[in-house]
């Protein structure tokens, strides 16, 4: 029985090996959402006890509060929560290995994420100050904080700390949910990845509330995007690598200037935050497309990758399963 997706599948039917069955991809959607729904009650449960039992008051939304950090983690502890949920619900549909969600190589290729980082990293930098001129420019309120809110070494510090340690584990999630996921329970019925990527892009922008119709517009435009850099460079580092530094800096800001409690997110952002945004985006979506090009970066099932075992619990071992950086190309979809 094969364990991957036959040779030269693209990223979004990943989930279509010799197991898959119709009923898969719902299942394991199903038992996404359920699993997700508990393990965030257990959360808001465990909050409130705690918060009855230290006397801590309730916000407007009658859910207990412990201060700006506190809060800010438990919201992206909670996000971050998805990414075991996701890799189980694809060994529950018997996607093995479960990788399968991060690359067509069955797992995350850590040295194309680190070169993709470097690119997102000065692009997001171009992106904050562009959009901070344009918005002076037109008389609106700048997007970086005024100096005078700085919150102090030590808060700043303790704030700094949960960013670092808990903001790439929920962008990453957010990726998997939506690009990995998502993407593959619906390019499991079509061959044409169009339709899962324009449903998960609209889908992107709903999680995230509505605010202005531009912060909409742009939400969706980002999770375009990223769906097609995840099928075009087959897996999903690209989009990681820009979400996290994207996630980063903006939290960053905020343990600053005294923002992780506030309500606003990209939901909310002016049309000249969107427009340097769309930008920039572009430029790297681009740039990431082209050096994947030159790199001969594997956007398909290569056929050393698939993996004969017999029916039953045991799985490939290590030595098994090839794991080549490069692999078969296909570009065109």
């Amino acid at each position: 029985m094969l364990w991957t997706a036959p040779p030269g599948s693209p990223y979004h039917r990943l989930g279509r090996t010799a197991r898959h069955r119709w009923w898969q991809p719902l299942l394991g959607t199903v038992a996404l959402v359920v699993s997700a729904v508990v393990v965030l009650c257990l959360l808001l449960g465990v909050a409130a006890v705690v918060a009855e039992l230290t006397n801590r008051p309730y916000d407007a939304d009658g859910l207990p509060t412990f201060g700006p950090i506190p809060d800010a983690a438990l919201l992206i502890a909670s996000l971050a929560l998805l990414l075991p949920l996701l890799f189980g619900a694809a060994w529950l549909v018997q996607r093995r290995p479960a990788g399968t969600l991060s690359s067509v190589l069955g797992r995350l290729r850590w040295n194309w994420l680190g070169r993709c980082l470097l690119i997102a990293t000065p692009l997001i930098i171009v992106m904050l100050f562009g959009a901070d001129l344009l918005l002076g420019l037109t008389g609106e309120s700048s997007v970086l904080a005024p100096a005078d809110t700085w919150v102090g070494g030590p808060e700043f510090a303790a704030g700094l700390l949960m960013v670092l340690l808990l903001v790439p584990f929920q962008a990453a999630a957010e990726e998997y949910a939506f690009r990995g996921w998502l993407l593959q329970a619906v390019g499991a019925y079509l061959r044409s990845p169009l339709p899962a990527i324009a449903l998960q892009a609209v889908l992107f922008a709903a999680a995230h509330g509505w605010g202005t119709i531009w912060g909409f517009l742009d939400l969706a435009f980002m999770g375009a995007l990223f769906g097609w850099l995840t099928v075009r460079t087959g897996g999903l580092e690209a989009a990681i690598a820009l979400h996290v530094v994207n996630n980063l800096t903006a939290f960053t800001l905020a343990a600053a200037f005294g923002g992780l409690s506030a309500d606003e997110t990209m939901a909310d952002a002016p049309w000249q935050l969107v427009l340097v945004d769309v930008l920039v985006l572009s430029a790297y979506a681009l740039v990431v497309d082209r050096m994947a090009a030159r790199r001969g970066l594997a956007t398909v099932v290569p056929p050393d990758l698939v993996v004969a075992v017999p029916d039953g619990p045991s799985a490939p071992t290590g030595a098994e399963l090839k794991r080549p950086e490069v692999g078969v190309e296909s570009r065109g979809w």
